[in-house]
């Protein structure tokens, strides 16, 4: 992927943590980056922070699983601020608790939260970047993608799915040019002093870049990230 002139970065599911924090990094890169969340509020001060520092961000108010929000933002993004070269769908969605409890409501809103939004961003940027043959999209997973943990049922069903669907895309999309990643995140994200027992989302944030730059005689598809004391 060439450095040069890069376009826009979308990226649907934007917090202060890992979201914040790839907002930064592709700004940082030189992209304009269009932040979206269901509260376009908690995205003032992340845009903040860009625009200050002299880059380029607007936030905006999607549902990622709502079709008609998702082109939308699309082409509000594009409007606003250029060709989008990068997609990211960040956001997830999970109820804790014994299957038995678990409601049929609870169940989907995880899985449509977890993996019918990436379906959504999904195609909304294989349309875009397909017929260009460039760009990169990437899919934040968790360690619930690869293990189904006891009283995580809803968790693990969108996660396994939305890794399903990114392994799909990759094999129809790479052939076209188009790169796309799933990140195994396994581990609590934040930050703890000396201990390093989460990942630290601006260390997670450098290895999205470097996988969006990498050369395409050399991608990577399914990618793990983990604290050095993690066990696996």
């Amino acid at each position: 992927m060439s450095t040069e002139n890069p376009g826009t970065c979308i990226i649907v599911g934007v917090g202060p943590g890992l979201g914040a924090s790839l907002a930064r990094r592709f700004a940082a890169g030189g992209h304009a980056v269009a932040v979206a969340a269901r509260n376009v509020d908690k995205l003032a001060d992340i845009v903040d922070q860009i625009t200050g520092g002299g880059g380029t961000a607007k936030a905006y108010a999607c549902d990622s699983t709502s079709e008609t929000d998702v082109a939308a933002l699309f082409a509000a993004a594009e409007g606003d601020l250029g060709a989008m070269d990068v997609g990211i769908y960040n956001a997830s969605g999970r109820a804790r608790g014994p299957i038995a409890d678990t409601t049929v409501s609870e169940f989907t809103d995880a899985w449509e939260r977890c993996c019918l939004g990436g379906f959504l961003v999904g195609r909304e940027a294989a349309r875009r970047l397909g017929p260009k043959g460039a760009g990169s999209i990437l899919f934040t997973g968790a360690t619930a993608s690869m293990k189904g943990f006891p009283h995580s049922s809803t968790f693990a069903a969108g996660k396994f799915a939305l890794r399903g669907l990114a392994e799909s895309m990759a094999r129809e999309m790479h052939p076209k040019g188009v790169h796309v990643a799933h990140f195994n995140i396994d581990g609590g994200i934040g930050v703890d002093g000396e201990g390093e027992s989460r990942l630290r989302p601006d260390a997670i944030a450098e290895t999205y870049f470097q996988t969006h730059l990498q050369h395409p005689s050399a991608w990577s598809h399914s990618i793990e990230v983990r604290p050095w004391v993690e066990k696996f």
